[in-house]
């Protein structure tokens, strides 16, 4: 997991850069279109009509890709909640220490758990320091649907 800085009032604002990128690709592309519109009689105007048309085309995956990101760690953060909701529940109390302990990955692996094979593979998970998704999922025994998956 990568270190963060400590967070402060000075530095908590976060304006993700591949946000700020596709923004201003997108109003070049308007831009573009727009001065393309005004020289429409020009060759240059339908340059700058097609460039403008393809850029937009491209920032719209990008802005589609960026949402598909945000909309996952978003998920990420519920599914963490929900699973320590969970396991406080679930878990016997020499587990609940060991529980905060988890990564987001280990928690959005485990939520496919049973809470009757909760425990064991919280230990299991834990004292063999599994982190990759897959390898967690394919521990569980008693799957648990997610169909409210994004």
């Amino acid at each position: 997991m990568a270190e963060h800085p400590t967070q402060n009032y000075d530095n908590h604002t976060n304006i993700p850069t591949t946000f700020m990128i596709v923004a201003l690709l997108l109003l070049v592309s308007v831009v573009m279109d727009v001065v393309g519109l005004v020289l429409i009689k020009r060759t240059a105007g339908l340059c700058l009509i097609g460039t403008g048309a393809a850029l937009g085309s491209l920032t719209t995956i990008g802005g589609i890709l960026l949402c598909r990101t945000y909309a996952t760690k978003l998920q990420d953060r519920i599914i963490r909640a929900e699973m320590r909701a969970r396991l406080a529940a679930v878990l016997p109390d020499d587990l609940q220490s060991v529980a905060q302990s988890l990564t987001a990955k280990q928690y959005v692996a485990l939520r496919f758990a049973s809470d009757e094979e909760m425990p064991d593979l919280v230990r299991k998970v834990t004292t063999e320091n599994i982190t990759d998704l897959k390898s967690i999922k394919q521990e569980v025994k008693n799957w648990q649907a997610d169909w409210f998956r994004v």
